[in-house]
């Protein structure tokens, strides 16, 4: 899997403006600096394929990654922390509802935690609303390098036991990790 390449396809704002394609397609969710960007660059192989900032709220559109042509990765604007209007956030928010609910190439959703931290509030209620749309979904704990190694099991068993399914450690440094999040990927697929 080390031999996939992400390529940048394109921004969209809502889901008419979405591209058209046919492969299977994985929308990551998550707070604002969870380390989304970086997901997609350590999984690319390219540091430079999605912009990362250290502000939290960057991501404002919906930012589309083909995968060797075998699947798309949708970069979501973070929730929770953004210095942006109330009117901003009610219109990401039902643009975001209208792409989750009705786009037809969503595979399953990825929310992606931070492993530093208990899960938060935000996250929870995320996941409420995701289940309650009956979406499929993974969990993927990020920033798990600055975990102890030793407490790495308990961080993943913990996210598990909130969340349920599946969850998978994941760190931008080493990226010993993506080869078990690539399998995963390609199992849900071809279920």
């Amino acid at each position: 899997m080390k031999n996939l390449t992400g390529q940048f396809l394109i921004s969209a704002e809502k889901l008419s403006q979405c591209p058209e394609y046919v492969l299977p397609e994985f929308p990551l969710l998550g707070r604002s600096n969870v380390g989304k960007s970086s997901f997609i660059n350590a999984l690319a192989n390219n540091k430079k394929l999605a912009k990362t900032s250290n502000t939290p709220g960057k991501t404002r559109l919906i930012n589309f990654f083909n995968f060797s042509d075998k699947f798309t990765i949708a970069d979501l604007p973070g929730y929770g922390y953004a210095k942006i209007s109330k009117e901003t956030q009610n219109r990401w928010q039902k643009n975001l509802e209208e792409y989750l609910l009705n786009r037809k190439q969503i595979c399953t959703l990825v929310q992606l935690i931070d492993s530093r931290h208990d899960v938060q509030k935000n996250d929870i209620q995320m996941r409420e609303w995701v289940n309650a749309h009956n979406i499929p979904i993974i969990t993927i704990a990020t920033k798990i390098d600055y975990v102890p190694k030793s407490k790495v099991l308990n961080v993943v068993s913990n996210i598990k036991k909130q969340f349920g399914g599946i969850v998978l450690p994941f760190s931008a440094v080493d990226n010993r990790y993506n080869e078990e999040i690539f399998n995963t990927l390609f199992e849900i697929m071809n279920k």
